[in-house]
């Protein structure tokens, strides 16, 4: 890649200079590189939806892109700021979990943790890492720096609850990642995983939400169930998807996220 990319994904929203002092880092290091935003409206302090943006965005990018993701309710902590080196990209930010679906997907060989301050600004503030470290530490990487020169590998870096549903032999337990603006419930449960369940398209399925049980019909579109009526599939993003064919079914359910959400493989005895 001849130009270095570097993207952001923040929940600093952009009436206020943050994003802006972000980009002016990454410049002042690295005039070259093409700084591109995936999105600065994420929920303030939601790490799931940071999570699942970032995870539907960036295998779309070149390898070797650098993703910078600050959603960081735990900045000035003793949370560490982390690099994750993935085979397509590098994922710079917080140890909180927000990186780790985007990087599994692709697959993570190593993980370092940010200390060397050398790759930092010189005064870093305990509030806004996301300036002084992670634009500074993405700026450096797009200049040629190598992954292991910004600190040690470590293998205790957080793995989220939401990054990996759990499969036992009656059910499939996942929870809610995200609501869309369609009100479309999008869940942690992959395609990959959904097809452990050996549930195909048009077969009807069971699913429980809020400790009841919903019948749903598993389908390829939208269009294949008729307008108002619930459906499952998988979504663009290749995640299951609960959704109702023209309406909202965050609010039919009464889901938010976070909500557990679970596929029953087999009746309970």
């Amino acid at each position: 890649m001849e130009t270095p990319i570097v993207t952001l994904l923040s929940d600093f929203g952009l009436k206020d200079p943050y994003v802006a002092e972000m980009k002016a880092v990454i410049m002042g290091i690295c005039p070259e590189a093409r700084i591109i935003d995936v999105s600065h409206d994420i929920e303030k302090f939601n790490i799931r939806m940071g999570a699942l943006v970032l995870t539907s965005a960036a295998p779309y990018f070149p390898k070797g892109t650098i993703h910078v993701a600050v959603v960081d309710p735990g900045v000035g902590t003793k949370r560490r700021p982390i690099l994750i080196e993935a085979s397509h990209s590098l994922y710079v930010g917080p140890d909180n979990g927000l990186l780790l679906l985007a990087a599994q997907k692709q697959g993570i060989r190593h993980v370092f943790n940010i200390t060397n301050s050398h790759y930092m600004l010189s005064r870093v503030s305990k509030t806004f890492h996301g300036r002084d470290i992670f634009a500074s530490v993405a700026a450096h990487l797009a200049s040629g720096s190598d992954p292991t020169d910004f600190g040690s590998e470590i293998q205790d870096y957080v793995i989220p609850k939401f990054a990996k549903p759990e499969l036992t032999a009656n059910e499939f337990r996942g929870e809610v990642l995200h609501i869309d603006d369609f009100g479309n419930i999008i869940t942690n449960i992959s395609a990959e995983d959904f097809e452990k369940t050996r549930i195909k398209d048009g077969s009807t399925f069971q699913l429980r939400l809020k400790g009841k049980i919903t019948a749903l019909k598993f389908c390829s579109a939208y269009g294949e169930t008729p307008i108002g009526k619930p459906l499952a599939l998988i979504g663009s993003h290749d995640f299951l998807e609960i959704s109702i064919n023209q309406g909202n079914a965050s609010k039919k359910f009464g889901i938010k996220t976070g909500d557990q959400i679970t596929v029953v493989l087999c009746k309970q005895r």
